[in-house]
């Protein structure tokens, strides 16, 4: 069984960038032999790094759940909204509490959302450069989704009709990639 996490990394209430993590997770529950976790920022908030985690040995006792659902996961998809032209820094602080290898060799999904026309376009490719510098491997579609707002409703289901191609593109070559890493 693959272990996926989805990663919605606003920590803001009410995220809309937090309905396409969503609709990702019901889509993703469906499929068999496939275990998805969510890891909501806006509930997993982690205070500014200190340590970084080598080790289950090095964890505090309240993150060790959070600490084995990442270290077993067989890959990740980050969903992120575009702030000022680039991701969440509360993304960027909660991997930063992971050593390098934890990612290494593991499947990025790089999913980002912005209520305007460029989908968060700068936010992704400072992603896919991330993705890289933790030794994760990117997968080869980006779902870069503008007017964020008008696609998804609040339970995180599509309104754009439209818009399921780019989701069912992105999400056959993520698991074409995830199979190849598993070789």
């Amino acid at each position: 069984m693959k272990k996926i996490v989805i990663i919605s990394v606003s920590p803001r209430n009410g995220s809309i960038s937090n309905r396409i993590a969503v609709n990702l997770s019901k889509r993703l529950e469906k499929e068999e032999n496939l275990h998805i976790d969510l890891i909501d920022m806006k509930e997993s908030f982690m205070p500014p790094i200190q340590k970084v985690w080598q080790s289950k040995d090095d964890v505090p006792a309240e993150y060790l759940d959070m600490f084995t659902i990442i270290n077993e996961a067989d890959g990740f998809i980050i969903v992120s909204p575009e702030y000022n032209g680039g991701y969440s820094s509360v993304m960027k602080n909660f991997l930063d509490y992971f050593s390098k290898p934890i990612f290494k060799q593991k499947a990025f999904g790089i999913v980002t959302g912005s209520t305007g026309l460029m989908g968060g376009m700068r936010a992704a490719q400072q992603l896919v450069q991330l993705s890289v510098a933790l030794f994760g491997i990117v997968s080869p579609t980006l779902l870069v989704t503008p007017q964020m707002d008008k696609k998804f409703d609040e339970k995180g289901e599509l309104l754009d009709a439209t818009f399921e191609k780019p989701i069912e593109r992105f999400l056959e070559d993520y698991f074409w990639l995830v199979e190849r890493l598993d070789k």
